[in-house]
């Protein structure tokens, strides 16, 4: 792992939130990044955004907006809907956070600061999330694309399957 981010393993391409890391340090880095990069670009960290990207840190896997929502209600934070969009709408707009397509959910980036095409893999049993860069303007979609004057503006790209954790949990159920 890097020094000052222990969330990003040093490989960029390893997926971000299977592999085993200071998840306590992982929190207080994330939160400290954004907090770097929205005072450098004047943005205003409000205590609401602070404690949804604190929510999503706090968890490899992509969360709704209404459990957002709850968790901040049980935070003493606003209980109405817009409270939770708007903080979130903030964090994806500065590439803070993401939105998960497939889930209809939210995790916090794991490259925060950095211009990235993120690709996710969800695993459909646990619904763990983890982030890896992705390349695909110079993939075959890439090529598609500049073969047909196409210019990739934004791309989404998940996959769904097992995580480690439980294929191996199913590999130890099998021997049983």
């Amino acid at each position: 792992m890097t020094s000052g981010s222990p969330i990003v393993p040093e490989d960029a391409a390893t997926p971000v939130g299977f592999a085993r890391h200071n998840h306590a340090a992982c929190v207080v880095d994330g939160l400290s990044a954004a907090e770097a990069r929205c005072t450098g670009g004047g943005l205003r960290f409000t205590p609401v955004r602070r404690k949804v990207l604190e929510i999503l840190l706090q968890e490899h896997r992509a969360l709704g907006a209404y459990v957002i929502l709850d968790r901040l209600r049980e935070e003493g934070f606003g209980s109405q809907p817009p409270v939770a969009y708007r903080a979130l709408d903030f964090l994806v707009s500065n590439g803070l956070a993401h939105r998960v397509e497939r889930l209809n959910a939210f995790i916090a980036c794991a490259h925060p600061g950095e211009n990235h095409a993120p690709a996710f893999m969800i695993c459909r049993l646990c619904e763990s999330v983890a982030e890896a860069q992705s390349a695909p303007a110079r993939g075959a979609l890439g090529a598609a694309a500049r073969a047909t004057g196409f210019r990739i503006e934004r791309t989404v790209v998940e996959a769904e399957g097992v995580c480690p954790t439980c294929a191996e949990k199913a590999a130890g159920d099998v021997r049983a």
